[in-house]
């Protein structure tokens, strides 16, 4: 079942994606070549913790980590560890809070110093196709807009959507229905409404859309060895358009 959330509550959630936000915010300052994915993670799970709130991700379904740190051909759900970051490669950051009982959850995908024209390229394309798919979320639409407006937008770019992971509702759980692929045909699906609150994220390969789960059971990683980047808002409707509350 797919609910909707009372101001009183996209309120709460306001607050957790304020939090959610000012992680991703300063994460931008600290990733640099020689730091590791673990450094990252233990900052973020203090400055979360010192706002009164909890990591959204830790321990969820056993995963061991406050931030999913997606480096290079990762698509999402890397482990973070003693991995050290290096000139030229990208990361990407998923990160979850919890507050009060509810969530927000967000992604942004960064650049380790210098990176080449292409890695740049599909950062922005995956960001532009963000926006996009945020702009579709309004009351009266169909869910299948938001992924038809990300599809569209990378695939004229010459990259793909990933098929296998989509975004979601989210709310007092960190997954709810109803799921958000980034593709297919328009006006198809849900009719969304207001108090909706949804994650919108693509995921965007360099090369093909397929992908495969590595050993560890999480970290996915797109087959053909290629880039991916991977940013995500949660975004509240109202009677008119989505508000995002992570940024």
């Amino acid at each position: 079942m797919i609910s909707t959330k009372t101001p009183d509550e996209i309120d709460i959630m306001r607050h957790a994606g304020k939090i959610t936000g000012e992680v991703l915010n300063n994460l931008g300052n600290l990733i640099r070549p020689g730091i590791t994915t673990k450094e990252l993670d233990d900052w973020a799970e203090k400055l979360i913790r010192s706002r009164g709130a909890m990591p959204g991700f830790k321990g969820y379904q056993g995963f061991p980590a406050t931030l999913c740190t997606s480096v290079n051909e990762q698509v999402v759900h890397g482990i973070p560890g003693p991995r050290v970051l290096k000139e030229g490669e990208i990361i990407s950051v998923d990160v979850g809070v919890r507050l009060n009982g509810w969530y927000s959850d967000a992604a942004r995908t960064y650049a380790v110093g210098q990176v080449d024209s292409e890695a740049e390229r599909l950062m922005r394309v995956t960001r532009e196709a963000l926006e996009l798919g945020v702009a579709q979320a309004r009351p009266d639409n169909r869910i299948s807009d938001i992924g038809h407006a990300v599809q569209t937008h990378v695939e004229a770019a010459g990259f793909s959507v990933v098929r296998d992971f989509v975004g979601h509702g989210i709310g007092r759980k960190l997954h709810e229905a109803p799921q958000i692929p980034n593709y297919g045909e328009p006006h198809c699906g849900v009719r969304l409404k207001e108090g909706m609150v949804l994650a919108i994220e693509p995921m965007v390969n360099a090369g093909q859309f397929e992908v495969r789960v590595l050993e560890d059971e999480w970290t996915v990683v797109t087959r053909d060895g290629s880039l991916s980047s991977h940013f995500e808002y949660t975004v509240a409707l109202s009677d008119r358009e989505a508000e995002v509350i992570t940024k």
